[in-house]
């Protein structure tokens, strides 16, 4: 197993029973690891854990399996981009043959076959810096929340901007780019795409099975603080590469202050001079809806689904501005924000 020339990084924080999950999935249970095959078929692979301040025994569990852990220093803020930096460190430090990385996040499994097609891919197509695949959700029928994820996930395949959390890259190209951004608390990983793109690095989506990611996003608040997450990693994105040519989320900085922000504003400020039919304004969110509805179907999603999903986008825009303000009020505060976490700490159900 030395000789391994793929590595794995797994990142998480209080994931409990998920964590075990993700583990099995890369080195299968107890008895399967102790014969040392593995349920992902792809060879062998050297597995790194880094942990983000756990108190629920991730670092005992993962120190079972066999893996090299790392525990994050509790002085410097925590982000997932902190994380997979630090793994990847540690990762080249105990093995420097490893060129190749999967990064997986604590509360996802990696589906069988996985890391040998997207291995293979890279092998065989040497313009590409990132490979990733379909990531689903374990239990989408538990709650509107985790189908929005689901839906969410199902990108198209082919050429792409970007990846997500998992997703398996080579070495070389993204420690030339200064690999993850570790001050980025929220979309870092499209971030390091901008980067990894004008470097010459390419990224492509398999039509093939990735990982099983538990959301466990039950309620709306849960929900609600994602999308607050995500309007702050817009605003950041576009503050970070938001000019020519890139332009990178500009656009939908740009719909979150419209419809959050200026369409509201407008309507009230208006109710008074226009005694109320500036209201009427707000028929503009149902031509949205429609507009999104019309895609989904577009892309072969069914009509409730469609509609779901219709309703609920145009909904964020207004935690989306929440994150927007939040970003806005850190940088004139000149004070780091600290990371959005909407993950309750519930065992994974099996």
């Amino acid at each position: 197993m030395s000789e391994a020339r793929l590595g794995v990084v797994i990142i998480g924080r209080n994931e409990g029973e998920r964590l075990r999950a993700c583990m099995e999935s890369l080195l299968g249970p107890g008895e399967t690891r102790r014969q040392g095959r593995s349920l992902n078929q792809a060879a062998e692979f050297h597995v790194v854990y880094v942990d983000s301040g756990s108190t629920d025994g991730s670092v005992e569990l993962a120190c079972s399996c066999g893996v090299g852990v790392v525990t994050l220093d509790l002085g410097k803020p925590f982000s997932a981009a902190r994380a997979r930096n630090e793994g990847l460190a540690r990762l080249r430090e105990l093995w420097p043959q490893v060129d190749l990385v999967q990064f997986v996040d604590g509360d996802c499994a990696v589906a069988p076959g996985w890391l040998a097609a997207a291995r293979a891919f890279l092998e065989t197509h040497p313009e590409y810096a990132v490979v990733c695949g379909r990531r689903r959700e374990r239990f989408p029928e538990a709650s509107i929340y985790n189908r929005l994820c689901d839906m969410e996930w199902n990108t198209p395949v082919g050429d792409a901007l970007a990846c997500g959390g998992d997703a398996l890259m080579r070495i070389q190209p993204l420690v030339a780019v200064g690999g993850y951004d570790g001050s980025v608390i929220a979309g870092e990983e499209p971030e390091l795409c901008v980067r990894l793109r004008r470097a010459g690095g390419k990224i492509w989506r398999l039509d093939q099975e990735m990982s099983l990611h538990d959301a466990a996003m039950l309620r709306f608040g849960q929900w609600w603080k994602r999308a607050v997450r995500a309007g702050y990693a817009y605003a950041l994105g576009a503050w970070m590469h938001g000019k020519a040519p890139e332009r990178h989320w500009v656009r939908e900085t740009r719909s979150i202050w419209i419809w959050g922000f200026w369409l509201p504003l407008v309507m009230l400020v208006m109710t008074w001079p226009t005694r109320g039919l500036s209201f009427l304004l707000g028929l503009g969110y149902f031509v949205l809806a429609f507009r999104v509805f019309r895609h989904m179907r577009g892309r072969g999603f069914g009509t409730t689904d469609a509609r779901l999903y219709a309703i609920f986008c145009v909904l964020a825009k207004f935690p989306h501005m929440q994150g927007q303000i939040r970003f806005w009020w850190s940088r004139m505060r000149t004070k780091p924000a600290g990371i959005i976490e909407y993950k309750s700490t519930e065992a994974v159900r099996t």
